[in-house]
């Protein structure tokens, strides 16, 4: 009998049978291959999750890949038998900025995958077949399961806009930061700088392309035309808008804890900073990230440090809020 994860309320769960839900019209059932763990599943678990972003009880899972199984009326049928991974955000698709693309930023009002809308810690997962993105046929489903984070990524640097030849700078070392060394690598820039706490991660940082690599302690040079912000605290997003030059394009995906002391808008005006930030991503970034990976200028698996059981659901939790520096990214194996 499969099971799925139904996180009841903060900090209680359960297992639970499950039993696949047969596509709609307009809907797919996806097998689901595997499913990761990042912190807003930790926050979900823990309560932290901010009130309109979270509706208990539900299954949680909004980082996932698998394989079409079955569609419902209207869908093409060539869709069944596909590798796939799919968005999360599920948009109105009617308002102005659904029509803009920005589903991320539906005037209905929030609603995702793996937090209001049952997720992917179960063996299927059904759900409107226009969010899926089919992958190559060849593909790692596994290192697929990173995809979600990546779309953030790709995200961030269609806003960034950095060009052949600039400085580049990429501040924070965890998932989101990897992701954003390849995604700026991969436009050939004229140097690329990492910079974290973490002087364990500059051997990897270095293997996705970074030129350089700096811990915060350390002096750090400036100039840089681009700096993307991923380690989501107040500090860092200082840091990354010191290392610009004046006209610089600063992106933060990082989300710090609410009454954060931020950025100086002085700062801000007299050096002309142009700023951007993300918050999920819309159709054209996920697009994106399936382009770069199926080109195999993006690669995912050597983030995954475990793989487990759904069962194994607690000990996964714990694993991504240890701070142990051997743990990297944590799937879950329906």
């Amino acid at each position: 009998m499969s099971t799925s994860v139904v996180i009841e309320a903060p900090g209680e769960y359960r297992l639970v049978p499950h039993e696949p839900r047969e596509p709609a019209a307009g809907e797919a059932l996806v097998r689901v291959h595997a499913v990761g763990i990042c912190g807003s599943d930790r926050e979900l678990y823990q309560g932290n999750r901010p009130e309109g972003y979270v509706r208990y009880p539900l299954v949680p899972g909004h980082e996932w890949s698998g394989t079409v199984q079955s569609v419902g009326a209207g869908v093409p049928g060539s869709l069944v038998g596909r590798k796939v991974v799919g968005e999360g955000f599920r948009s109105c698709q009617v308002c102005d900025r659904c029509h803009a693309g920005e589903t991320t930023l539906c005037g209905a009002g929030y609603e995702e995958t793996g937090f209001t809308q049952p997720g992917a810690m179960a063996s299927t997962l059904t759900l409107p077949a226009r969010l899926l993105h089919p992958l190559p046929d060849d593909c790692d489903l596994t290192a697929a399961a990173l995809l979600e984070p990546a779309a953030c990524i790709a995200a961030a640097a269609i806003k960034a806009n950095a060009r052949p030849g600039e400085r580049v700078a990429v501040v924070g070392t965890g998932t989101l930061g990897m992701f954003a060394v390849q995604f700026l690598r991969a436009g050939s820039p004229g140097e690329l700088l990492v910079v974290g706490t973490r002087r364990d991660r500059e051997a990897l940082s270095r293997e996705f392309g970074a030129t350089g690599f700096r811990t915060r302690d350390q002096e750090l040079p400036a100039g840089f035309d681009v700096v993307i912000e991923t380690a989501g605290s107040a500090s860092a997003a200082r840091t990354a808008a010191s290392l610009l030059r004046r006209g610089g394009r600063l992106v933060l995906t990082g989300i710090p804890a609410p009454g954060a002391d931020g950025l100086d808008p002085t700062d801000l005006v007299v050096r002309q900073l142009e700023v951007h930030t993300v918050f999920g991503a819309p159709p054209a970034a996920w697009a994106h990230a399936v382009r770069v990976f199926a080109a195999g200028l993006l690669d995912p698996l050597p983030l995954v440090t475990h793989e487990l059981s759904l069962e194994e659901f607690p000990q996964a939790i714990e694993l991504v809020g240890s701070g142990d520096p051997k743990v990297g990214k944590v799937l879950l194996r329906p």
